[in-house]
């Protein structure tokens, strides 16, 4: 993708500038920032609905390619602290592709039968096939995050896993798999501020959870967790891409170019016809 494909209103390709570099600090992430647009917030409707239509067009692109024989797959990976905007990401970005050719995961507390396996076993069984979009709604990344935050098993436990991931994920990338991964980070006023609203309002109070008032007491060990992600598993053939997510209009915009920049990756193209058009147009013309 070239930055002539690319939105007036983006400065250059998101995916350059919202990529984790080394030596960036979660602690000085500006929840509040646009990285890239110089746009505004009564832009983003219909640019958004611009851009769905792309990566809408893209995604069923992919999918055909499948039916020719092409096994790869993109999967995309949320991980955020609840109120991130995930939930958003999945409905008002990923929701504008063909369901069909998409497969969603929400990753939470582990089942009896998932503890009995190795961590990476659900994940596995939850990849996206060839021409799919997987979608995790957080990921293998909670057993670096929430299990060393809550002192789930032991240092050595969990410090094992980072170089664990990361030769899995080189493999799924190895085998055809574009993983694009975003780190979705709020700012605790912003946060308390969407934990109200969940409150105040009836048809939200399904999605509180008395749980996350705790987990914001933890936020500096969260803070020292996503640090250590962010720095042992940014990888060249997978790395992470910084959200800051207060603007929910912002963090869906950047996830869609995000896509759209994976997708056109591919150099994707719709497959030929297996059978002669010609000789179908003029069957179909004497049906």
């Amino acid at each position: 993708m070239t930055e002539t494909d690319l939105p007036e209103l983006w400065t250059h390709e998101p995916h350059i500038q919202l990529e984790f570099k080394a030596g960036d600090r979660v602690a000085d992430i500006d929840t509040n920032a646009t990285p890239g647009f110089k746009g505004s917030k009564s832009d983003s409707p219909a640019l958004q609905e611009e851009r769905n239509a792309g990566f809408a067009e893209l995604q069923e692109m992919l999918y055909a390619s499948s039916r020719g024989g092409d096994n790869r797959s993109v999967l995309l990976v949320l991980q955020g602290m609840d109120t991130a905007g995930k939930g958003g990401i999945v409905k008002h970005v990923v929701g504008a592709g063909n369901p069909q050719g998409i497969q969603y995961t929400s990753f939470g507390k582990p089942t009896a039968e998932e503890l009995a396996h190795h961590y990476l076993w659900r994940i596995h069984k939850a990849l996206p096939a060839a021409g799919h979009i997987g979608v995790f709604d957080r990921s293998h990344y909670e057993d670096v995050l929430i299990v060393r935050v809550h002192d789930l098993v032991p240092p050595d436990v969990w410090g094992a896993r980072y170089d664990e991931i990361n030769a899995f994920e080189k493999e799924l990338v190895d085998t055809g798999t574009t993983i694009v991964k975003v780190a979705m980070f709020v700012s605790l006023d912003e946060q308390k501020k969407r934990l109200t609203e969940r409150l105040e309002r009836p048809e939200k109070y399904w999605k509180y959870n008395p749980a996350d008032i705790d987990e914001r007491l933890l936020w500096p060990k969260y803070q020292e967790a996503y640090q250590a992600v962010l720095d042992r598993t940014s990888t060249e053939y997978a790395p992470w891409h910084v959200i800051p997510c207060d603007r929910k209009w912002y963090s869906r915009l950047a996830i869609t170019e995000l896509l759209i920049e994976a997708l056109k990756g591919l150099e994707l193209s719709w497959p030929p016809a297996d059978f002669d058009v010609e000789a179908e147009r003029r069957r179909l013309a004497q049906a």
